[in-house]
């Protein structure tokens, strides 16, 4: 359930259209809803304005699949992460309306209603070889109705082809940058935008890379102020701290406008 429908319900019972007992029926499934093995979060639109996501990796195909009934159920959409491509296959066979994709490995059935306004977000990765993570943040985004302008390839070995496409990135909402390696891009971009920037450090890398401990450690130790940064290979983590910003300005917004037009 999210929160137009809430309020549908809340509005027949004021009305009188619907019977109490009848509405407290369907609240019962509100916080959660059990299928299998699963516990669904089908409060969670709700309380942060975007659905649960299924983390199939590690999860047997009937787990994701009850997991994504329930979801779709609820909300009229579903988003998975990780899927592997043999149960892709699966997913599609139970969910034909649903797309997979190969790069970022996210299975999405149906879209969330509504978009964003703002500035589209940057999502801008140091090499190709990064795409896999900056597909599942910019999938993730379009996912939940969300601007994104994919910018690819512009790691610091060629600083040239990152002030490029400078213009583009300072008039971004908010910037997504995601480097393996020595994991440098964040921090130049840091000093170059003023959006806010979230660092994803990737496991892209030669041996001292450690699987992305050595781009981990330094976004961390950024001198570039004010930098966010998620965990390793994390595009959906990113795409969710973009998220919660954008709807934290869209529910501010119209709170500012009143508080221009009362105090001109």
């Amino acid at each position: 359930m999210n929160e137009s429908n809430l309020r549908a319900l809340l509005a027949q019972v004021s009305t009188g259209t619907l019977p109490p007992d009848q509405a407290l029926e369907r609240l019962r499934t509100l916080p959660f809803a059990k299928a299998g093995q699963v516990l669904a979060d089908t409060h969670r639109m709700i309380r942060q304005g975007f659905p649960e996501a299924v983390y199939a990796e590690g999860k047997t195909p009937a787990q994701t699949t009850d997991a994504l009934t329930t979801l779709v159920a609820a909300h009229g959409c579903a988003l998975a992460t990780r899927v592997h491509p043999e149960v892709a296959a699966l997913l599609q066979l139970r969910f034909p309306t649903g797309s997979y994709d190969n790069a970022s490995r996210l299975y999405r059935i149906g879209q969330m209603t509504g978009s964003f306004p703002l500035a589209p977000v940057a999502v801008v990765c140091a090499g190709t070889s990064d795409l896999p993570v900056a597909e599942e943040a910019a999938q993730t985004l379009e996912f939940c109705g969300a601007r994104v302008n994919r910018i690819t390839d512009v790691g610091v070995a060629g600083l040239h082809r990152l002030l490029a496409r400078l213009d583009e990135l300072r008039a971004a909402s908010i910037v997504i940058a995601i480097a393996g390696m020595e994991g440098a891009l964040p921090s130049v971009l840091g000093g170059l935008v003023a959006a806010p920037v979230i660092a994803v450090p990737t496991s892209v890398g030669y041996g001292a890379n450690l699987h992305g401990i050595s781009a981990l450690l330094s976004m961390l130790n950024s001198c570039a102020a004010g930098l966010t940064v998620v965990n390793i290979d994390n595009g959906f983590g990113a795409a969710m701290a973009a998220l919660r910003i954008l709807n934290h300005r869209e529910t501010q917004a119209p709170l500012e406008a009143r508080m221009f037009s009362e105090h001109p």
